[in-house]
């Protein structure tokens, strides 16, 4: 049985929408962390680290009054380089026009903190995106929207409409895979 109230490191609505179809409540306290990449970073393990850290860091400086904290991360990798959360227009569009018409993968890691013990597991997602023509790709940042998403989509928005198929979770692409997240809330 999982728990139904945890603290939820992350200030995201789509994570928080995906905890209620799990049935479980959260109370939001964002972790403040320096999200920087360190030289020569694997993808998968920058986001189980910022995970991990997210995780450890609200139990430092908030405490748990003895709820379990779920923190989790999201990036974007084409080989070895991470598309995070585009500074601008410009950057958002510039990661756009590489995702158009390839293959890249989604990272999502989830990590629990319980009891002073962290523990975390990662989802990998490959996902094929169709080649976009370049004013609808304009037409898509000029809304706003792929500001504060990882490689300047949210598949749950318009974005969706041009990914040929994943292989793997789409709630992993979304921000919180279900999976993993039902077994780490399971384990406490």
């Amino acid at each position: 049985m999982q728990p139904q109230q945890i603290i939820l490191a992350s200030r995201s609505p789509r994570r928080v929408e995906l905890l209620a179809q799990l049935g479980v409540q959260c109370e939001i306290v964002p972790a403040d962390i320096d999200e920087s990449c360190l030289p020569g970073e694997d993808p998968a393990v920058y986001v189980q680290r910022l995970a991990r850290a997210k995780a450890m860091a609200i139990a430092t400086i908030h405490g748990t009054r003895g709820l379990a904290i779920l923190a989790a991360d999201t990036t974007v990798a084409m080989g070895q380089e991470i598309l995070g959360k585009p500074a601008d227009a410009g950057e958002a569009m510039e990661m756009l026009s590489r995702l158009s018409g390839s293959t890249h993968v989604v990272h999502t890691a989830v990590a629990v903190y319980q009891a002073g013990d962290v523990r975390c597991l990662l989802n990998t997602t490959q996902v094929e995106m169709m080649q976009v023509p370049v004013g609808v790709l304009q037409a898509y940042v000029d809304s706003g929207e792929p500001m504060d998403k990882a490689g300047a989509y949210g598949i749950q928005g318009r974005a969706g409409a041009w990914i040929v198929r994943i292989e793997g979770s789409y709630s992993g692409v979304m921000g919180l895979p279900l999976h993993e997240t039902a077994q780490l809330l399971h384990a406490w």
